[in-house]
């Protein structure tokens, strides 16, 4: 987005690219055994969001409902929750008194400590860490807050073909305004001065430029310089980098499963649940994979299993088949089918470890106590020549988003541009 918006503003633009592919955590496949269309990063448009929406309008890219049901498994019976949470009411009472920010963990601890609430701590922590990706023990109070007061659930799209149509649009408009995109180029090391900027990647090529967008998530930022895709900064930016580390970066690993048949609907009617249970979006449950969603309001046999925040973190090194077996005995233990049968019913899956995937280190931005003051920092230029661009690097309700991402590339391009 920043490099479209540069190069029609007629710059001449390189974006260095540390994949084989554009897009980074959008990355849609076609015509492979998961179907027609699977997206095994970004998936979802999260409500009228004028960025994304106005650029796909722009595209010709249409978009797709994606409003459906939520159901929850818990003690053995499928129901449907009013509320993420027991004590609701409550809850948002206490959330609005919250003046100064604290961790989400200090804040249930300090208000909701009685042993009558663990049910709603659960689930309110469940939350964070799938919804958001997040640690409780550090995700920010006063965003959680605002997120909760800003949910949008009857505007939940898809895109047409995918969210990958969107980038290869992009491209083309990068592309056709004159600027060029170098794939396979991996950003080790940044020389800079004011107005003057050198990049060196991975196979020693080095590219000079009068000022530079880093639009690197923020698990590479955050990362150990001797990993694959750490960037060094010389001379180094200390307030900028201490800025950095004040972010908050959510862990999730995806998994795409599609089987012979929709055998959730047949065996969740066997089990008691009513018809609506066919208008299934998202089951949550207490299995070792509490997330799962259909391709609802589309007929399909892909389900979509979803592990985010510590409980992701802590099977960072797991192996895929490790991964698979988890999730093939979640769906057993909620489904009353044997391992071995949904074994047979599996027709292909993806694992996507999102956060051991080298250029990524996680899955998106959470706000911490600390990233409002980070984020003042960030959205500063250093001495007009280095920018930060990204979803994290944004200031708005849509955290951890691809509107985020779009509108922080837009931010940057324009502010460069002035």
């Amino acid at each position: 987005m920043a490099a479209r918006t540069l190069a029609k503003a007629g710059q001449k633009v390189l974006v260095l690219e540390a994949r084989d592919r554009t897009g980074g955590r959008i990355y849609t496949v076609k015509h492979t055994g998961l179907g027609e269309i699977a997206e095994l990063g970004a998936e979802f448009v999260h409500g009228q969001l004028p960025v994304t929406l106005g650029l796909l309008k722009e595209a010709g890219i249409k978009t797709l409902d994606a409003v459906g049901d939520m159901w929850r498994y818990e003690e053995g019976k499928f129901k449907q929750p009013h509320e993420i949470a027991p004590y609701w009411d409550e809850l948002m009472q206490k959330l609005s008194l919250v003046r100064k920010d604290l961790s989400l963990s200090e804040f249930l601890a300090k208000y909701f400590a009685d042993a009558k609430y663990a049910d709603m701590r659960y689930k309110v922590k469940s939350f964070a860490a799938g919804y958001d990706t997040a640690d409780p023990d550090k995700a920010s109070t006063l965003n959680m807050r605002a997120e909760m007061q800003s949910e949008d659930d009857e505007h939940q799209y898809r895109i047409e073909g995918g969210y990958g149509n969107m980038i290869a649009w992009l491209e083309k408009e990068i592309t056709g305004n004159g600027g060029e995109i170098k794939l396979s180029s991996v950003a080790k090391v940044l020389k800079w001065k004011e107005g003057g900027v050198y990049v060196t990647t991975s196979n020693g090529e080095v590219y000079k430029a009068g000022k530079v967008i880093i639009a690197l998530t923020v698990g590479v930022l955050q990362a150990n310089k001797t990993g694959p895709a750490a960037i060094t900064f010389e001379p180094p930016i200390p307030e900028t980098e201490k800025a950095i580390m004040q972010l908050g970066m959510g862990a999730v690993i995806k998994l795409l499963l599609n089987f012979k048949t929709i055998f959730w609907e047949q065996q969740a009617l066997k089990q008691g649940a009513d018809e609506t249970i066919k208008e299934m979006s998202y089951l949550f449950t207490d299995e070792a994979i509490p997330t799962y969603w259909t391709q609802t309001p589309a007929k399909s046999t892909l389900l979509t299993g979803w592990i985010g925040g510590p409980a992701a973190a802590e099977l960072k090194h797991a192996a895929d088949d490790h991964i698979l077996k988890l999730a093939l005995q979640s769906l057993s233990n909620i489904f009353k089918l044997g391992v071995d049968e949904l074994q047979e019913q599996l027709t292909d899956a993806k694992i996507l470890n999102w956060t051991a995937e080298p250029f990524t280190l996680g899955s998106y931005s959470y706000a911490t106590v600390t990233t409002k003051q980070a984020l003042k920092v960030l959205t500063r230029p250093v001495n007009n020549t280095i920018y930060f661009a990204g979803e994290a690097i944004y200031n708005g309700p849509e955290t951890g988003t691809v509107e985020a991402a779009l509108a922080s590339g837009k931010k940057a391009a324009e502010m460069m541009l002035r």
